[in-house]
């Protein structure tokens, strides 16, 4: 109660004295402002943001993510943010943050008088932009990902098939992701010999076709194989602090022992395997997926002593620095880092589609600029099992909604769910994006350097007018405003425009502030350009 009271005591003094920032020890309590709206770094709650005086909600960012990125800090349209370097536990209630089980010192910070100079503050200290962005062509060209069609059959004619079906239906080659099972077993990353007759003639032709391909990896390893006996005598996993055995955890797939990423031997045996799949085959990159904090809770001991949950998953998300064509979904304080981050799979559902811009948003002021929505039509596989029904229209909004958005990503094939009608706009949505697509790599080569969001908050551009809860809209940097139609069967849409002439893709311009509707049939995707 005395820390808590003395913390109480100095925030007043901040307040009063006009101070810029301070390190308060333990727990700390924010009393939320009049007006006043906070954004968490937490991607998963993006769709609730933000939070005022009236939310009731609590978040432990020392054991959860919500299977997405996680940033130890939360930013206010005020101008305030709140900062550690070190997870900690946060609940809004009855009016204020409460700030508990810190792991370090927490900072309060008057940053500035918005949310954008507040998220700049924050950029510049905290994470500062590396000048690196993964590889372009994550942004230029789609990416296609075998998992929905495949899933745990990943094979040579399977995979081949749906590279040329690609092409044959009129898709572009782009970013070609093998999903998981391609290899021997979890930690052997060998192509499985049975459903692999010539990986290097696979990769060889996916070159030649323009496809560039990525692999499905983890941190885990499989306790039955001769890579976890190799490894244990290195003592390169996590150690059960009871049984001082390598630390066993549940996952999606099973059971699996987990690289302490923390020793050198695990991080040198890891990059060796990835390295010598580049040599061998000629892989282009990794999909690096799992590395959420939950993985690494409990009674573990790592190389490094004293490690917490979120440190062994920033240390999963280092693997990725040393091959720019990488993909994250789990992801803790590596915000600034030339990292593709992925939105948590998606369900086939509007109410899905409707998650993707605002946890979009999200990503974009906790720093990850990088960001990727999914995939069109929903990554969650058990939507598409067989007797799933399929919504064609959503499937032509989902990749409608993507066209604008930093990346673009396909998995279930559209050419095998949509009739021709709907197939048809499904890839004029691709040539949309043709549209915008020097926009997003001029905001993407901006964002390595200055670090400011590509797909940005209408709070963010326009502070303090309003547009706080706009959660169905978005700017891709400070002249283009996206009004993808999110709802089923919707063929006008309501913008709501901020201040300024606006220019529609039919070359009909409005003045804002104001609230327009305007037509939105199957085939559009209502965008406009500041003038």
């Amino acid at each position: 109660m005395l820390r808590k009271y003395i913390a109480s005591v100095l925030l007043t003094l901040i307040s009063a004295i006009g101070l810029r920032a301070a390190d308060l020890p333990g727990d700390l309590t924010v009393k939320i402002r009049n007006n006043e709206y906070w954004w968490p770094g937490v991607v998963a709650l993006g769709e609730k943001l933000p939070f005022d005086k009236e939310t009731n909600l609590s978040f432990d960012l020392n054991t959860a993510n919500g299977g997405n990125q996680t940033q130890p800090m939360l930013i206010a349209s005020s101008g305030r943010l709140i900062w550690s370097d070190k997870p900690f536990k946060f609940e809004f209630r009855e009016g204020e943050i409460l700030i508990t089980e810190t792991k370090g010192k927490v900072q309060l910070i008057e940053a500035g008088k918005n949310l954008k100079e507040a998220y700049r503050y924050a950029s510049r200290n905290f994470f500062p932009p590396s000048g690196k962005m993964p590889a372009e062509v994550m942004f230029q060209v789609p990416q296609y990902n075998t998992w929905i069609e495949l899933m745990y059959d990943q094979n040579q004619r399977d995979i081949l098939k749906y590279a040329h079906d690609i092409i044959d239906n009129g898709l572009p080659p782009g970013v070609l992701m093998i999903d998981d099972n391609w290899q021997e077993d979890y930690g052997k990353w060998n192509f499985h010999e049975g459903r692999f007759s010539d990986p290097k003639a696979m990769m060889k032709e996916l070159h030649g076709m323009g496809f560039k391909v990525m692999l499905w990896v983890c941190p885990f390893v499989s306790p039955d194989c001769d890579e976890f006996r190799a490894l244990s005598a290195k003592k390169a996993f996590l150690i059960d602090g009871a049984t001082g055995e390598p630390k066993m955890v549940k996952w999606w797939n099973g059971y699996s022992a987990v690289l302490d990423l923390s020793h050198p031997e695990a991080v040198k045996w890891f990059k060796s395997k990835l390295d010598r799949l580049q040599d061998e085959y000629g892989v282009d990159g990794y999909k690096l997926d799992a590395g959420d904090n939950r993985f690494y809770t409990g009674n573990v001991k790592s190389y490094v002593p004293g490690m917490t949950p979120t440190e062994h998953s920033a240390s999963f998300g280092e693997i990725g620095l040393d091959y720019p064509l990488n993909e994250y979904r789990a992801m803790w304080k590596m915000a600034g880092q030339p990292l593709a981050q992925r939105l948590h799979d998606k369900n086939h559902d509007w109410g899905a589609l409707y998650k993707l811009i605002p946890q979009l948003a999200t990503q974009g002021v906790s720093g990850y600029a990088f960001t990727c929505p999914d995939m069109i039509g929903g990554g969650q596989y058990k939507s598409f099992l067989e007797g799933a029904i399929i919504d064609q229209e959503l499937i032509v909004r989902s990749a409608q909604c993507h066209a604008l958005m930093p990346m673009m990503q396909f998995s279930v094939a559209p050419w095998r769910v949509l009739d021709k009608e709907h197939l048809k706009k499904c890839l004029d949505a691709v040539k949309i994006r043709d549209e915008v697509i020097d926009d997003i790599m001029r905001l993407a080569k901006d964002a390595k350097d200055s670090g400011e969001p590509i797909v940005r908050l209408m709070e963010y551009n326009y502070p303090q007018q309003g547009f706080h809860k706009v959660r169905d809209q978005f700017m891709l940097g400070d002249e283009i405003l996206v009004a993808p139609v999110i709802k089923k069967g919707a063929r006008k849409r309501a913008v709501i425009l901020p201040p300024g002439k606006w220019v529609s893709t039919k070359g009909k311009t409005f003045r804002g502030p104001k609230t327009i509707t305007v037509d939105a049939p199957l085939d559009e995707i209502p965008y406009f350009r500041k003038k």
